[in-house]
């Protein structure tokens, strides 16, 4: 089937996978400009409406391993359309929930499973199953810049959506534009279509599981990405309450996330050529070394509005950028046979991270009235996430696997 695809074949089903990524991400990284809103309207608390998103940074890691054994078995078609739809209903629910178990349930379960199975780990995975290996590493940058556009396209259109028709209509809207990824699921996969599967799959996916999870070069990767999405979810979450902390308007905030978006298109299609060029673990302990030092110098600036968006373009360039380099480590050890399911455990570690970084932003501005220790463990952080993957091994671990 790979020898049989042309570039006219090769750009459909990478822009598919691009375009659907640009909804469920673009829909999932502007939660954080509805907190104040919902705050205000609810009388719930900062605090209890971090926990939801908390829960949700969680739920989507949690959700893409099991979306991806699925997609590895039955198929990434049907998964797809079901996440699709569970992530309409959550955002479609969330407004008539007025306590914070009713936004665990739309925003922590429902609008982050939905988001987490139209993710990187199922659209990578579905991709790499198609695409010939020499299109790969440049395909999964595509489809991560997807992912950043749609941050960049949402964050504006929902903001002034909740200063237009509030943060209610502005929800049901969402709602409704993350249906418009429904018709690209047809140009990735097919409803129903499982993919090939090999005599040598010899344990199957049990097997695969078992032999990653005793890889220490696999388990290194796990700890960087884990930082990565404490970064990530901490931000996406509380940057609209740190520019309020600064006496800015909210219009910066939106932007700020919008910028990241933008800058993390770049970066994501300069990843994705890195990985054919450079070894990825050197990619990612450059990405994650610049991020300690972009937040130094953050933390040593006057608080503006330019600031905050040189900051927004810094950070951007690596924020998802981690993805294709990620990928590309795992589909070296282990091959594409269970792709899905193997980065889909990776980014659950992401999520762990994420989860902790949503949460304990929430609970620094509550306890302290700033965020100053969050910004010190992200530097951290962020310096442990550099050193760690340097000893990262990039062989396959077993040619059995690998050949998949």
């Amino acid at each position: 089937m790979l020898q049989a695809l042309n570039r006219r074949d090769i750009l459909v089903v990478t822009l598919a996978a691009a375009g659907i990524l640009a909804i469920t991400m673009g829909a999932r990284q502007s939660l954080g400009l509805f907190i104040a809103p919902i705050s205000a309207s609810t009388g719930l608390g900062i605090a209890s409406i971090s926990l939801a998103l908390a829960i949700g940074q969680f739920t989507w890691g949690a959700i893409q391993p099991i979306a991806g054994a699925v997609a590895d078995r039955y198929g990434p078609g049907t998964v797809l359309l079901g996440g699709l739809v569970v992530l309409s209903l959550g955002s479609a629910i969330t407004p008539f929930m007025d306590s914070g178990f009713g936004l665990i349930v739309s925003l922590g379960l429902l609008s982050a499973m939905g988001s987490g199975i139209g993710s990187f780990s199922v659209l990578i995975g579905a991709a790499a199953q198609r695409l010939p290996i020499e299109a790969r590493g440049s395909a999964s940058g595509v489809i991560n810049a997807g992912g950043s556009f749609g941050q960049f396209v949402f964050a504006p259109i929902l903001q002034k959506l909740i200063n237009s028709i509030g943060w209610m209509g502005a929800m049901w809207s969402l709602a409704v534009m993350t249906l418009a990824a429904l018709p690209l699921i047809g140009k990735l996969a097919k409803p129903g279509e499982r993919p090939a599967h090999h005599a040598h799959d010899e344990g199957g996916l049990g097997k695969a599981i078992k032999t990653a999870m005793k890889d220490p070069s696999y388990l290194l990767l796990h700890a960087g990405f884990f930082t990565c999405g404490f970064h990530i979810a901490f931000l996406v979450t509380h940057l609209p309450g740190e520019v309020n902390l600064c006496g800015l308007p909210p219009a910066v905030a939106s932007w700020s996330l919008a910028i990241i978006g933008l800058a993390n298109i770049f970066g994501s299609l300069y990843a994705g050529s890195c990985v054919a060029k450079y070894r990825s673990k050197y990619v990612l302990a450059a990405m994650y070394g610049s991020r300690a030092v972009l937040i130094v110098l953050y933390l040593m600036a006057p608080r503006t509005d330019l600031t905050f968006y040189l900051f927004a373009a810094g950070l951007g360039f690596t924020w998802l950028a981690t993805v294709p380099p990620t990928a590309a480590i795992v589909g070296k050890l282990f091959g594409i046979r269970y792709l899905s399911t193997l980065f889909g455990l990776t980014l659950l570690s992401h999520q762990i991270g994420g989860f902790l970084g949503a949460y304990l932003g929430g609970l620094a501005i509550t306890q302290f009235g700033d965020f100053g220790w969050m910004w010190y463990a992200d530097i951290a952080l962020a310096i442990f996430a550099a050193i760690a993957n340097l000893p990262i091994r990039e062989a396959p671990v077993k040619p059995a696997l690998a050949a998949a």
